[in-house]
């Protein structure tokens, strides 16, 4: 396939990379962010793809990956953010300094109960979630990047953290 024959049918493709990653997300920013990496995958591999023929199951299977790669990044960046954040703790005279090596077990559970939790809540709960309790937006600023009206954000993020603490609580019962 030439580049003139994958620019034709590459906005139909880009659709059904947007369809699939707003259902798996819930959001349009994660959906251009799939279809985005998905053409880019796409475009790597267009001296194998064969011209006159509907590349839609490719497409879809493609931006099905880029979902989970997505995913899979959000786990270590919200993990690496989770082990820094206790790091300074410890660090900066937290209770975890001169912790006991069963002290030091139970954070660490509680830290792995936390990291599970928050991978339990839907996709738009948890990116609202990460917004405002991991990166620290305000709610200005998330209803401004997200378009939902703060009272939405309020309740969703509200909701998000008690089911995170439920999950907590049934974990460590």
């Amino acid at each position: 396939m030439t580049q003139e024959e994958f620019e034709h049918i590459a906005p139909r493709l880009r659709e059904l990379m947007l369809s699939v990653g707003r259902s798996f997300f819930g959001n349009d920013d994660d959906a251009e962010d799939v279809a985005q990496e998905g053409l880019v995958a796409l475009l790597r591999f267009i001296g194998r793809m064969e011209p006159g023929i509907r590349h839609d199951a490719l497409a879809v299977r493609v931006a099905k990956h880029c979902c989970m790669d997505k995913v899979r990044k959000r786990k270590t960046r919200n993990s690496a953010i989770l082990q820094f954040h206790d790091f300074t703790i410890s660090r900066l005279g937290g209770r975890d300094v001169g912790a006991s090596p069963h002290e030091m077990l139970e954070a660490k559970e509680l830290h792995e109960a936390v990291n599970n939790a928050v991978q339990h809540l839907k996709p738009s709960e948890r990116r609202l979630f990460e917004m405002r309790q991991i990166d620290g937006l305000e709610l200005d600023e998330i209803a401004r990047l997200t378009q939902i009206a703060k009272p939405s954000i309020k309740s969703i993020v509200s909701a998000a953290r008690k089911k995170v603490f439920e999950e907590i609580k049934r974990l460590r019962t």
